[in-house]
């Protein structure tokens, strides 16, 4: 993920939200907003999202140990020149795909702290998959019709906590890429 492509492709996103926003969704048509969830932070801390109202949000499903974990560097990158400037990046660790976030919270930080720096947000390990174990979190971004189908799949949502772009689910590697 280059930073040219990030800044355009969240230019274009605020050029173009109104008309790109995603059908009403269910969890939005019953007054449920994004913004609306508590869950608990990587630390065990509660985290309630209402905290980032008002700003944009790149949410994110990471693991520790996937072939595109490397785009850690550049989710760190866009949040730290956009901090400060209505803008957030969200890390959600799944274990969903290939098991490739199976570490407790202790471990998933002390990784994304030595390896990346990452200062961005990190929440609890959570399931994205449909089913009774999904997160509610993943259950309202997969009213968009997108579930992730591997890991890093994005989503953004806007100031106004609807969900206005999700990534084409990023692929299945043909020949899984794992990091030992």
């Amino acid at each position: 993920m280059t930073r040219t492509f990030v800044l355009a492709f969240l230019a274009g996103v605020a050029l173009v939200a109104p008309q790109t926003a995603v059908a009403p969704l269910a969890a939005q048509q019953a007054n449920m907003s994004f913004y609306d969830f508590k869950t608990m932070s990587l630390d065990g801390k509660p985290a309630d999202l209402a905290q980032y109202k008002g700003k944009v949000s790149l949410v994110v499903n990471v693991a520790s140990k996937c072939g595109y974990t490397p785009q850690y560097e550049g989710l760190e990158k866009l949040q730290r020149e956009m901090k400060g400037k209505g803008f957030n990046v969200l890390g959600f660790p799944s274990n969903d795909f290939g098991a490739q976030e199976p570490g407790t919270a202790q471990e998933i930080a002390t990784f994304c702290k030595l390896t990346y720096d990452v200062t961005f947000p990190m929440f609890e390990k959570v399931v994205t998959r449909k089913g009774t174990a999904q997160s509610p979190i993943y259950t309202f971004l997969g009213s968009s019709g997108k579930l992730p189908a591997w890991n890093f799949s994005k989503y953004v949502v806007d100031k106004r906590a609807r969900l206005l772009l999700s990534s084409k689910a990023a692929s299945r590697p043909k020949t899984p890429r794992c990091v030992p």
